[in-house]
């Protein structure tokens, strides 16, 4: 079949007529005004020979005058891949030969620069993609445009966006003209533009019926004609809109904010990661007396504020509690909300989102825990470091475990660690500790001062970890040039199959291979599994030539300059403010004690978490012996109630599996997360007043002090990141995983963040300067810009 009526075209046919076809042919079946037309196939693509006479013959049966040419290939208008302006239309084409070429030009434009290279963003097999040709009579229009069902903007699902122009729409999606834009809200709106108010109306009730059939918000493109009647050129899903939150059927918005990022994750969890993390996180939060529901939004794990947000106790201090972990995009964003009259406390509200007995519980723990650590922190250090040990050891299955059956029990039967106030109330005391100085010290120390101060932090195991790769790199010896010249995929097989020569490796991932990147979530491999990133970041470490570019020289440098600061900085205060500044002293010496421990409750927590992913992956082998799951690693795309069906009712979970990971790949693409959403839609973030920038800086917040211009080097993936010394690191996110690049690079700049989070915490640690919730820093940068990153100023400059 070579040419088929557009008519004929449905849903299931996307494979024989493109994702174009197929969506007109839905609208004609669904009885909207969409010029006729007919369909060169895939097929025909597939045989690389135009069926000339049958065109001939459709084209005739049109009659024979001006048509639209139009792309449609098979991987073209879908829900993860729109294609928008990828392919080639070419309009007002008259007459057989012309027909032909247009026709031929489309197929050409599969592989053109741009088309290839939206493939690859997409990871669609180049060789799997076929071209159909969608031809249909012209229509000369009065005003054309484009018809989103939802704000892509804002994400907001109730209002619709209309972008026009008199003419061609073209011109619209082409961006070459100056377009009327309108956001239909269901206001009604007096005539304005090139559209009058029922010209918006009709396209609205237009976008409403779209919706309802094809059930997702629509991207539409239309034309009225000459005589004003609406015709439709195209429809398919907006693919750049993020997921909404579960539907509550609440008359009142909800917000939730995103915790991932605290954790240095903004890629999606797998769903045995987010179903392990939406229990452990709620839990925790439970234990300090906050109730929060985690919720998948996106495969991202976001925190329903909804209930603090209303309650008149815990409104007050929930925009100065985000200080420490979620950061100032966070804080604008719920400053923002309380200010909304929908999210006002009401009658009743004062409990809402609090645990009152769990609060008070805490409350007398944490005043002991933190007097006692902060009267004797080596003390407090010891007693941290044992119960992590303890931890280490407990988290070890039984050796007595055989079958699936055995695993899965041992795992249901898990209680929470004992030890937590061992390991929670020193790490709290030492980030009080380090944040309460600055109020104290306000008008006697700048940020800066009070940076350099925090900087060279001992006790930190992120850093420990960090060293020890250098130590490692450092003694390599004969194999320096085969760690330098062989990529890390490949040196990472041959270590795992033994025929690597011994580079000090196992006592590394011994000691550090229950890490990784995005390590929280259960479903991610640790080092000791994939050790690729930590040959990565050894042939970064081998770049260093300058021995005074070391990061343990770096760290020497960033201790002794932190010791002096707080000498200084001491003296200075007691002249001025001597109540204060004895105080802030006091702090500030504990901080340096006790405040490098943060990275440690993670740190602790991750070696459960590499027991349970080891087991369910032993079980997820059984199931796929079993014929239950296509991989042993497909277990990590369950829950662990989805596995209990498998293991003793053989539930086959396949094609499950299938479709959760084909949302997580498409998932995976996505490169921005809003901080905060609400229940409509809505990307907070997008809503609040632009700030003021000066040409060519970008504000952002300054997380560690210092001034440093360098190259560019931006960083999707860290685990084949190559950075040379002197170049500055750009990343949507860091987390400790990521830590080992910052001894290469010589500035730091983020997209999220907080200023005592992981990545700026260990670059104060290195001496480097960092600057946080940098917007769209890893867009507005490229790779080898010339960039200066002021870490006081909070600003990125860009040569």
């Amino acid at each position: 079949m070579h040419v088929i009526a557009l008519s004929e075209a449905t849903a299931d046919m996307v494979d024989l007529v493109g994702g174009k076809a197929a969506g007109l042919g839905e609208l004609i079946r669904r009885g909207e005004r969409v010029p006729e037309g007919f369909c060169v196939t895939a097929e025909a693509h597939r045989l690389g020979v135009i069926p000339q006479a049958e065109i001939v013959a459709a084209y005739e049966r049109l009659g024979a005058g001006p048509v639209a040419v139009r792309s449609s290939a098979t991987a073209e208008d879908l829900p993860e891949a729109s294609f928008a302006g990828q392919q080639d239309t070419v309009l007002n084409v008259t007459g057989i030969p012309d027909l032909i070429a247009a026709i031929r030009k489309c197929w050409e434009s599969l592989h053109t620069v741009r088309a290839t290279a939206y493939r690859d963003a997409r990871q669609i097999d180049h060789q799997a993609v076929r071209m159909a040709v969608v031809v249909q009579r012209m229509v000369a229009p009065s005003v054309a445009g484009v018809l989103f069902t939802a704000n892509p903007l804002t994400g907001r699902r109730d209002e619709m966006a209309v972008d026009a122009a008199p003419g061609l729409g073209t011109t619209v999606v082409d961006g070459a003209v100056t377009v009327d834009h309108y956001v239909l809200d269901g206001v009604t709106r007096a005539d304005a533009g090139c559209l009058t108010s029922a010209h918006l109306a009709e396209l609205r009730a237009t976008g409403e019926r779209l919706q309802g059939h094809f059930g997702c918000p629509q991207d539409v493109e239309w034309a009225f004609d000459g005589d004003g009647v609406l015709w439709l050129l195209q429809s398919r899903p907006i693919t750049s809109l993020f997921p909404l939150p579960p539907e509550t059927g609440e008359p009142l918005p909800r917000v939730y904010l995103e915790f991932g990022h605290v954790q240095g994750m903004l890629q999606p969890v797998t769903p045995m990661g987010m179903s392990t993390l939406q229990s452990h996180i709620a839990a925790m939060l439970a234990s300090l007396g906050v109730r929060v529901e985690i919720v998948d939004i996106g495969g991202r794990l976001y925190g329903d504020l909804t209930e603090l947000a209303r309650s008149r106790s815990s409104r007050k201090r929930l925009v100065k509690l985000m200080a420490v972990d979620f950061g100032p995009r966070a804080q604008a964003v719920m400053q923002h909300v309380l200010a909304d009259p929908r999210f006002a406390p009401t009658k009743g509200s004062t409990e809402r989102g609090a645990a009152p007995g769990a609060a008070v519980r805490t409350a007398g723990r944490a005043v002991v825990g933190i007097l006692r650590a902060l009267a004797r922190p080596d003390a407090a250090r010891i007693r941290m470091f044992q119960a992590i040990e303890e931890m280490r050891v407990r988290s070890a299955a039984p050796a007595d475990l055989r079958t699936a059956a055995d695993r899965l029990r041992f795992l249901q039967a898990r209680d929470s660690e004992d030890g937590a106030d061992a390991i929670m109330w020193p790490i709290v005391t030492g980030m009080l500790a380090a944040a309460l100085p600055a109020s104290l010290l306000k008008g006697v120390a700048s940020p800066d001062e009070i940076h350099t101060v925090l900087g060279g932090m001992p006790h930190n195991v992120t850093i420990e970890m960090n060293l020890a790769l250098w130590r490692l790199a450092q003694g390599a010896g004969e194999h320096r040039q085969l760690l330098l010249d062989t990529p890390p995929d490949e040196l990472a097989t041959r270590y795992l199959r033994g025929t690597l020569p011994d580079v000090g490796m196992d006592g590394f991932l011994d000691a550090y291979g229950h890490r990784g990147v995005a390590e929280v979530d259960l479903g991610v491999p640790r080092w000791a599994e994939d050790p690729a990133p930590v040959f990565a970041a050894i042939a970064n470490y081998l770049r260093v030539t300058d021995p005074q570019q070391g990061p343990d020289q770096r760290f020497q440098r960033a201790a002794a300059a932190a010791e002096a600061a707080l000498e200084e900085l001491v003296r200075r205060a007691r002249r001025r403010r001597p109540v204060r500044g004895t105080i802030a002293g006091f702090l500030l010496r504990r901080a340096r004690s006790l405040a490098g421990l943060r990275e440690a409750g993670k740190f602790a927590g991750l070696y459960p978490l590499r027991e349970t992913r080891r087991q369910l992956l032993l079980i997820g082998a059984d199931l796929h012996g079993a014929g239950l799951l296509e991989q042993p690693d497909d277990i990590m795309f369950l829950t662990l109630d989805e596995v209990h069906a498998a293991v003793h009712q053989s539930t086959d979970h396949r094609v499950t599996v299938a479709a959760r990971r084909a949302v997580h790949r498409r998932e995976l693409r996505r490169r921005a997360v809003p901080v905060a959403l609400l229940s409509d839609g809505t990307d907070v973030e997008t809503v609040l007043p632009a700030a003021p920038a000066l040409e060519g800086t970008i504000v952002g917040v300054g997380a560690s002090a210092g001034r440093v211009t360098g190259p560019a080097r931006v960083v999707d993936d860290p685990a084949t990141a190559h950075i040379e010394p002197g170049e500055i690191l750009v990343a949507a996110t860091t987390d400790p995983g990521w830590t080992p690049l910052f001894l290469t690079a010589s500035a730091l700049i983020t997209e999220t963040g907080a200023v005592m989070a992981h990545g700026p915490t260990v670059a104060r640690e290195y001496g480097i300067p960092a600057v946080i919730c940098v917007p769209d820093a890893t867009r507005t940068i490229s790779t080898g810009q010339l960039v200066t990153v002021d870490g006081g100023a909070g600003t990125v400059t860009v040569h």
